[in-house]
């Protein structure tokens, strides 16, 4: 092909033109396919109406609970339902193994394992080409000038980021000139270079430090997640233990109501009896019957929050076959069994100092800000570049001429260059070390009031312990009393020295001092609970081992690694958790 078998210009700027005016969706117009709308504005903008009688089944209210055989079907209103028997063990494990919360947290750490790989990657070597081709045809007054040329440039090669702050550079340039110029003495000309070039920063962005800093924060970053993971495993396990207590109480004080509406319907077979004996007025009847039905009330009270207790835990445990929605009824099987500590809160304050994830995800905070406060530091310095480059020259009229020739290392030159870029007022560079600094003594007094909330935290779990235990037997012994006075007025009944209203009110004192036995005995568990949260630990005799979930493996058919239990003698619980939930605590 001759020089000037090229593509006419007038051809060219006519395709130009046409490129970029011919149409909506040319690169100088804007188009709808450049949107994504994939949600209507109605459906972003518009908020629409609850209208609670179109989604009522039936807008008429039930008729009042009043006859017996209608009372009694309240009661039971929980007798047919399907069972689950569950332990707090249990519970525990299956929040291991299911919790939604907590399989969120443990992707976290391996997304930033991703960040270091990112930051590691910088550093590969890397693999380039060039390619360029010039027509080349000016007007020349000389005749020893060329007025037609061609020439191509091919040039690959490696470049290799240096973790000292540099790059080195090995490349192969190849060249092909032709030209009309009868005085060139090779035509057409090749070369065959080989060149190595070196550039490395003597100040700015210079020493290993400085260029793997952008991987220490990222590696701080990991372990910050890592933090907040194991902190997310310990609030879900206290949050399902918390769960199970209050569910196992919501049971109680259901079976204290349905006591009380047996008691009540006693009562009313009693006056209902003395009455028709004529020892008592029918007012006593009345008062019976409207007690009855105070219980019944008390019950559907008891049961709804049964259901609302039962349906937060099975939110935290998540086991298949027992999710949020599903109907089936959760037995608590794992009863309290308070026992009396006598803490040392100070010294469980200074412990919870070194295994609350929280204290130490702010300390691998602080850490990364003093990184980032080296990277901005070493940023305000003056940049200062220094170049290296040696080249072995190869040409001829052949391309094989040209590579005999650079192997043989006739030819060759270097160079040597320095550059130096120095900021005059280095405003933006100062602010930004500053801010930096600022940053971590923020981080530094944000870490002195977590340590003292932390520390508070503990002292009042101690003082919950404590007060709870006290609450326990002040709550037993009122129930004692109780039963003796309520055992005292129904005798009394009987010879006609007390009254219906006397019996239910003393009814209704031991039903609250049950009640109050019940909570008291609750939040003695949830006490230990809390302080187990408070120093950073859980309760029980096994501990917990976890990994990182990779949510990638479930793609490839592998399984994502759970946390697994450990018994106390440091062997693995074989039962797989993700299936069957195991005991996780002794």
């Amino acid at each position: 092909m001759g020089i000037r078998d090229t593509v006419p210009a007038a051809a060219l700027s006519l395709a130009s033109l046409v490129l970029l005016t011919g149409c909506q969706g040319g690169p100088l117009f804007q188009s709808e396919k450049d949107l994504d709308r994939r949600v209507s504005v109605a459906r972003l903008r518009s908020i629409n109406t609850l209208a609670l009688e179109q989604r009522a089944s039936g807008t008429a209210a039930p008729e009042p609970v009043t006859d017996p055989v209608a009372l009694e079907r309240a009661r039971e209103r929980f007798a047919n339902a399907d069972r689950i028997d569950l332990s707090v063990e249990e519970a525990r494990a299956a929040a291991l193994a299911n919790n939604l919360d907590l399989t969120v947290s443990l992707i976290a750490p391996t997304i930033n394992s991703e960040e270091i790989n990112e930051e590691q990657g910088r550093f590969d070597a890397l693999l380039f080409a060039n390619a360029r081709y010039i027509n080349q045809d000016d007007a020349s007054v000389l005749q020893t000038e060329a007025n037609q040329a061609t020439r191509w440039f091919i040039t690959p090669g490696i470049r290799v980021p240096l973790r000292t702050g540099g790059q080195a550079e090995v490349r192969a340039p190849l060249t092909r000139a032709q030209t009309d110029n009868p005085f060139q003495p090779l035509n057409p000309a090749y070369t065959t270079d080989l060149e190595f070039s070196l550039s490395h920063n003597l100040l700015r962005g210079a020493g290993r430090r400085a260029n793997s800093l952008a991987i220490k924060v990222a590696d701080l970053n990991r372990q910050q997640s890592e933090a907040r993971a194991k902190l997310e495993i310990i609030t879900q396990l206290a949050n399902a233990e918390r769960a199970y207590w209050r569910l196992y109480a919501a049971r109680q004080a259901l079976d204290v109501r349905a006591r009380q509406y047996d008691l009540a319907t006693e009562q009313l077979a009693r006056a209902q009896r003395r009455f028709r004996a004529g020892a008592v007025a029918e007012v006593e009847v009345a008062r019976a019957e409207s007690g009855l039905a105070d219980r019944v009330r008390d019950i559907i009270v008891a049961q709804n929050n049964v259901l609302l207790a039962q349906r937060a835990l099975k939110q935290v445990v998540n086991m298949p076959g027992l999710e949020v929605g599903t109907p089936q009824h959760i037995v608590t099987m794992s009863d309290p069994d308070p026992v009396y500590y006598e803490l040392d809160a100070q010294a469980l304050a200074d412990e919870a100092m070194d295994a609350r994830m929280e204290l130490l995800e702010l300390e691998l905070q602080i850490a990364s800000d003093e990184a980032v406060e080296a990277v901005r530091r070493n940023e305000a310095l003056p940049l200062v570049t220094a170049d290296f480059l040696y080249r072995i020259n190869g040409l001829g009229g052949e391309f094989t001429e040209a590579l005999n020739l650079a192997s043989e290392n006739r030819f060759e030159d270097w160079q040597l260059g320095l550059n130096a870029e120095i900021p005059i007022a280095n405003t933006q560079r100062k602010a930004a070390i500053q801010r930096a600094v600022l940053s971590r003594l923020q981080r530094l007094a944000t870490r002195d009031a977590r340590r003292l909330s932390i520390r508070q935290q503990v002292l009042d779990a101690v003082d919950n312990i404590d007060s709870g235990w006290q609450q326990i037997l002040a709550a037993r012994q009122a129930v004692a009393l109780n039963e003796r006075t309520l055992r005292a007025e129904e005798s009394l009944f009987e010879n006609g020295r007390s009254t219906t209203t006397d019996v239910l009110d003393a009814d209704t004192r031991l039903a609250d001092a049950r009640l109050r036995d019940i909570q008291a005995v609750v939040d003695y568990q949830i006490a230990q609970v809390d302080l187990a949260v408070a120093t950073g630990t859980l309760l029980g005799a096994s501990k917990i081992e976890w990994a990182p979930i990779d949510p990638r493996d479930a793609f490839v058919g592998a399984e994502p690694t759970r946390p697994s239990i450990i018994d106390p003698d440091g062997g693995t619980d074989p039962r797989d958790l993700a299936d069957t939930p195991a005991p996780a605590d002794g």
